[in-house]
């Protein structure tokens, strides 16, 4: 018989044990994979096989959950944000190493990760961190059907807990006053007006450098937000291409950071040396960035407490913003863009309760005018 070529494969059962094995050579070596059945070495030959046409490393027939992820994890780390890259990393080292780690990636099945699930939820999770675990487990998961390592993506497999779309509270006009009025002279009273006048995000907000802000024309150019991971910071990109927006200042924004401008320079020339310039508009004493969990404990929190407004989180004041502009009759498509969402179906979806009302405001008005029509008539 002739020699067999470099990347075909054969399959036998062994008469010492009855285990069905699989051979196949790459190169110059020879890899073997073993099952107990014929169909479950023809799968490991099969993505054998396909990795070496790939041109990507055969994976090893005992390769764990634990190994594989440790990989993706670092080929990963380029190509997300550094914020999304350590949120993917403490999901899966908390919630899914531990637990799955051991298992050989080849033969993790539904029924792991559908236990797994149910673990986090009796655990006190909520449906939702479960879906975001799900997700990035789904993805490690693709990433291997890609690279030619598993035949199948099991995650698609699972049935997943049901969500509820979260509860948020709005201020109402009456409440945004109180809020105001309770920030006068506080350091960062501009953060607060920009928040429930512009609908930006914090980490927005806290990445806003003098550069993006123009005086003349009343307006703000969104470019990037605020990261922190570890010990450092940086401003990366913004949440998404739509975020990357022009927002025009209401009158009462435009005041609010031009008097924060003034203060900033008095403080400059008070902490002296001490000033890092970093040509941030939020800053600490030093010109350092603010941490978002400083800003809620040592300043939001107590502003709160001081105009007697329930605890609304922070991004509560963009949604604020959000059903302030859609309850005055601003467009919703405007509102979208002023947002920085990445379609106004989103803005339209999230604030339907607003829209709804509009509608009928607009289905008055025709009632109105078709009204006028058939008296003149």
């Amino acid at each position: 018989m002739a020699r067999r070529a470099n990347g075909e494969g054969s399959i036998r059962r062994r008469p010492s044990d009855g285990l069905w094995e699989a051979r196949v050579t790459i190169g110059t070596k020879r890899r073997s994979f073993y099952g107990k059945t014929r169909e479950a070495v023809h799968k490991q030959l099969v993505v054998a096989m396909k990795a070496h046409q790939d041109g990507v490393p055969v994976p090893p027939q005992r390769e764990s959950v634990r190994s594989f992820v440790k990989g993706w994890l670092e080929a990963s780390r380029s190509s997300v944000r550094p914020t999304t890259w350590d949120k993917y990393r403490r999901d899966l080292e908390l919630h899914v190493l531990p637990f799955l780690g051991g298992v050989p990636l080849s033969r993790l099945s539904p029924q792991h990760l559908q236990r797994r699930y149910g673990e986090m939820l009796k655990a006190g999770l909520s449906a939702r961190s479960v879906l975001h675990v799900h997700a990035v487990v789904h993805r490690v998961l693709a990433q291997a059907v890609r690279w030619g390592v598993v035949g199948r993506n099991v995650a698609d497999l699972v049935d997943l807990p049901q969500t509820q779309r979260s509860n948020w509270q709005v201020l109402d006009a009456a409440q945004v006053r109180l809020l105001l009025n309770a920030a006068e002279g506080d350091p960062l009273e501009a953060l607060y007006v920009l928040a429930v006048t512009t609908g930006m995000r914090q980490g927005e907000l806290l990445a806003l450098r003098w550069r993006d802000a123009d005086f003349e024309r009343g307006t703000l150019t969104v470019n990037g937000t605020l990261h922190r991971i570890g010990g450092g910071w940086s401003i990366g990109e913004p949440k998404t291409s739509r975020s990357r927006r022009l927002v025009v200042l209401p009158e009462v924004g435009r005041a609010a950071l031009q008097r924060h401008r003034v203060a900033q320079v008095e403080g400059r020339l008070s902490a002296g040396a001490c000033w890092q310039e970093n040509g941030l508009v939020f800053t600490t004493a030093i010109g350092t960035p603010l941490q978002p969990g400083n800003v809620l404990r040592r300043s939001y929190r107590p502003l709160l407490e001081r105009a007697g407004l329930p605890p609304v989180r922070f991004h509560d004041l963009r949604h604020t913003a959000a059903t302030l502009l859609l309850g005055q009759g601003v467009h919703p498509k405007i509102a979208s863009e002023m947002l920085g969402h990445s379609t106004v179906a989103i803005t339209l979806d999230l604030y339907s309760h607003v829209t709804e009302s509009m509608q009928r405001q607009a289905a008055g008005a025709i009632d109105t005018l078709l009204a006028g029509d058939r008296g003149a008539g």
